[in-house]
């Protein structure tokens, strides 16, 4: 008898795996604080941890340099999406002064296998996400905000991110050490 040859995609179970322990995660999160609102911040502090760190990697893997202007940055952000989360996000909206943009994604990946109760629709699912940007940014220097405008669990076509540049970092010599 012969054997079929059959192998797993080790993107698509990487992929699932990091959706449904991300599940487990919020679910623990909802479990162990006393507000949907506290479980938003909790995942927001989490993902700017991620980003903090993830910046490195992301940096080292592309062979990005500096940005030279937001909208740079913006295209960075596109490509990091593309890489760490597999799904190739829409940059659109910006402001007339370029310094704010959308990121919108036609399918987010985190969110396969889930849907809200009714009980939880204040709940922000995915805003590890706009931590990770909001970490990985100031690392390089800038000082942004990101919130949802859109959301596919909430019934929009399409998930967006709404990322404005706050300022840019300067560079500080810590105190005492001039």
């Amino acid at each position: 008898m012969s054997r079929q040859a059959s192998r797993l995609d080790a993107k698509k179970v990487n992929s699932e795996l990091f959706t449904l322990t991300y599940g487990a995660l919020v679910t623990q999160l909802i479990r162990d604080l006393d507000t949907v609102e506290e479980v938003n911040k909790q995942l927001e502090r989490m993902g700017y941890n991620i980003g903090v760190r993830l910046i490195e990697d992301f940096l080292a893997r592309s062979g990005s340099g500096r940005c030279f202007d937001f909208r740079d940055t913006a295209e960075k952000i596109q490509l990091a999406t593309r890489m760490f989360l597999g799904v190739n996000p829409i940059i659109s909206n910006w402001s007339p002064s370029s310094d704010e943009f959308s990121l919108i994604l036609d399918s987010n990946p985190i969110t396969d296998f889930v849907e809200l109760p009714d009980s939880h629709l204040g709940l922000k699912y995915s805003n590890m996400l706009t931590g990770v940007i909001r970490g990985a940014c100031e690392m390089v220097q800038l000082e942004v905000a990101c919130w949802f405008v859109q959301d596919q669990l909430k019934g929009d076509s399409s998930t967006e991110i709404r990322v404005k540049l706050l300022r840019k970092l300067e560079d500080s010599v810590p105190a005492g050490e001039d």
